[in-house]
């Protein structure tokens, strides 16, 4: 399962991305945080930036969804599962 963790602020990305690498670091890999454009939008300032939460084997777990859902929302951002 991946989770994307989306953010308008690259700093908030980093640092969601920082956190949830220390908390779940024996569940999943390091997280990433790349930049993604909104679908129809040419302007770079309307670009997301999103942390990829990678958890293939479903290791997090419902508290675990929780955490990323109150960390998403402490830095004005949301989870997204793919």
């Amino acid at each position: 399962m991946r989770h994307l963790l989306v953010f308008a602020d690259r700093d908030d990305a980093e640092t969601v991305a920082e956190t949830v690498g220390e908390e779940f670091f024996t569940e999943i890999d390091p997280p990433t945080v790349i930049r993604e454009t909104l679908a129809g939008e040419d302007d770079a300032e309307d670009a997301q930036w999103l942390v990829v939460v990678e958890d293939p084997a479903g290791a997090i777990g419902p508290e675990g969804l929780a955490r990323l859902d109150a960390l998403a929302e402490e830095h004005d951002g949301w989870r997204e599962t793919e």
